[in-house]
């Protein structure tokens, strides 16, 4: 939620409390406002904790990491999806940037300003070939051996 609009909610409660009610409303705003808080901050910690407890930088896939992203996601929210905090990178300006990883070795590039994701980028594994098995000489499916027996 943007903070304007949370503060003009908090405001407007205070002030529909007062005029609906007098001071008991204005208690009744106070609570109200205290309880949100509350769930936000308790929401935000378990966030945190479920990404405290994985490797820092893992994914288990960043495929599907990389097609649930969407501009304007907030931290938190990619944290939840990742479960796992990101590996910061050093880079200049007011942009910060995360990278997860998976097992195969594929990349997502995360850019955030201001605690929301302006760009990102999958940095796929480069495939490397399958091994060949190995042939001795003689061996008939070697090619240029001879055949057996000769």
């Amino acid at each position: 939620m943007n903070a304007v609009l949370g503060w003009g909610l908090a405001l407007a409660a205070f002030v529909a409390g007062y005029v609906g009610y007098g001071w008991r409303g204005v208690l009744l705003a106070l609570t109200v406002v205290a309880f949100w808080l509350l769930l936000q901050f308790s929401r935000s910690l378990r966030v945190l904790r479920e990404a405290a407890g994985r490797p820092v930088g893992h994914v288990d896939n960043a495929v599907m990491l990389h097609a649930k992203l969407q501009n304007g996601m907030r931290l938190p929210q990619v944290l939840k999806l990742t479960r796992s905090l990101g590996e910061q990178q050093a880079e200049p300006g007011g942009e910060e940037t995360f990278t997860w990883a998976d097992t195969g070795g594929d990349r997502v590039v995360v850019r955030l300003r201001d605690g929301a994701v302006t760009s990102w980028t999958l940095e796929r594994a480069e495939a490397t070939p399958a091994p060949t098995p190995a042939h001795g000489p003689g061996d008939p499916a070697t090619p240029g051996a001879p055949p057996p027996g000769t």
